[in-house]
């Protein structure tokens, strides 16, 4: 009796496979984001993607829509501890300073990147698994700090091109401010009670801002006309919010105060911003921070200032495909092409010569149905993108010497060379750095200008 044909096993829904062909983009972006947080002085810093439940509920709030229904949660079997696949990276970076006393020597500059979970309905620019890069300024207490974040964004926009991502600032003022508003926003929203939808009644006593952000036409006015917290801000507050303007507006940073700016987070405070795109459909903000002063006492620390913002890199990335030509890059540099055993044995000590100098080598391997032959060989060579095929044959063997051939050359009558074995390596380095650079003596694999 025949097997029964077993049935494919598929990626969970909303958790992505990032596959070869998306890979460039994506360490494109990654390096250029690092480039930009070094230049400002962050350093990385690496938290578990588990955490106990309480972090997230005593941090984000036990009302947020993050922990009432969005959180995967789960009980550790072997000693019962509740435990939570990280919803976003702000808690556990202030857990982990807290844990090692971070600050103990003054105030820091992290940076963090990583997957996300949180379980929802997946759909364009929104998924079960994200990745988030994030930034984490903690001890600083001025509006500069603030500035400078912001002003970190920008100026990763600028370095990968992306111009169509507008500022949204607003302040949310400190608990005293949001408490007295609070009284009025939901007394307010209580004379409209009509007017409000299901999730806005849910929310009304638990979290009123939120139905300031409301996406639902039938309460945009009544939202336009609720009592807005930005005439709610002591002077403390006010100063705060107009030295963040005023550094922005001294570096050419456009903005824009959005009064409906909110956050859904508890420990949030002051200063709260989004850059937002309209090529994205509804899910178009890309990057939201803001300042968190309370969540380090929140934690059990002392009072400690702070403030950050996350990315999400999914959703940047589609905007980078719009606006970026082609990043696809070659495997490799060179590609060893090789027929019998001693020129398979050859190709192996080059292909090791050549790494040794600091390119990017593939060396032909056996597949299914064989070595292949050389035309065979010569077909992987051109679809690997590289841009020289090292040969290496009977022929060459018994002369001992490599054929080289310019695989990218537009002049195919003239590319190919008989090259001696000892010579291979400086005169790849030579076609592929160029004289003047190998002039300057041994390059090593950082400044070898590859298809990186």
């Amino acid at each position: 009796m025949a097997e029964a044909k077993k049935e494919k096993i598929l990626g969970v829904k909303g958790m992505n496979d990032v596959l070869p062909d998306d890979a460039p983009l994506w360490e494109l972006f990654e390096n250029t984001v690092q480039s930009v947080l070094r230049s400002y002085g962050y350093l990385q810093i690496r938290t578990p993607i588990v955490e106990p439940t309480a972090l997230f509920a005593r941090g984000l709030g036990t009302v947020t829509d993050i922990v009432e229904k969005e959180m995967y949660s789960f009980t550790d079997s072997m000693n019962g501890d509740q435990l939570t696949l990280r919803p976003e990276s702000t808690a556990g970076v202030v857990r982990a300073v807290l844990e090692h006393n971070l600050t103990y020597e003054g105030p820091k500059r992290l940076w963090y990147s990583g997957p996300m979970f949180r379980h929802e309905r997946p759909q364009r620019g929104r998924y079960r698994q994200f990745h988030q890069i994030g930034a984490e300024a903690i001890g600083f207490s001025g509006p500069d700090i603030d500035a400078e974040l912001i002003m970190m964004c920008q100026r990763l926009w600028d370095d990968l091109g992306l111009s169509d991502i507008r500022l949204e600032i607003n302040s949310i003022g400190d608990a005293e401010e949001r408490n007295r508003h609070r009284a009025d926003l939901i007394t307010y929203f209580e004379k409209h009670s009509d007017v409000l939808d299901a999730e806005a009644k849910r929310r009304l006593h638990t979290n009123p801002l939120r139905i300031l952000d409301t996406k639902n036409p039938a309460m945009q006015e009544l939202v336009n006309d609720a009592p807005k917290l930005l005439d709610y801000l002591g002077d403390e507050s006010r100063a705060h919010f107009d030295g963040v303007q005023r550094l922005l507006n001294a570096n050419n940073i456009r903005f824009t105060i959005n009064p409906r700016l909110v956050r859904g987070m508890d420990y949030y405070n002051r200063t709260v911003f989004e850059w937002i795109t309209d090529h994205l459909g509804s899910q178009g903000t890309v990057c939201g921070g803001g300042r968190y002063d309370p969540l380090v006492e929140i934690f059990g620390g002392k009072p400690t200032p702070a403030v950050g913002f996350a990315m999400g890199v999914e959703r940047l990335l589609e905007l980078m495909r719009a606006n970026t030509p082609s990043t696809s890059a070659g495997q490799c540099d060179v590609y060893l092409v090789h027929q019998g055993d001693a020129a398979q044995l050859q190709a192996f000590i080059l292909g090791e010569r050549l790494r040794d100098a600091g390119l990017d080598v593939v060396l032909h391997c056996a597949a299914l149905g064989g070595a292949g032959s050389f035309k065979s060989q010569m077909k992987r060579a051109d679809s690997s993108g590289a841009a020289y095929a090292l040969i290496l044959g009977d022929d060459e063997m018994a002369k001992g010497e490599a054929t080289i051939k310019h695989l990218r050359e537009a002049d195919m009558t003239n590319n190919q060379r008989h090259i001696g074995f000892d010579q291979v390596v400086d005169y790849l380095i030579d076609q592929i750095v160029g004289d003047a650079e190998h002039e300057h003596g041994h390059l090593h694999a950082g400044q070898i200008p590859t298809h990186h």
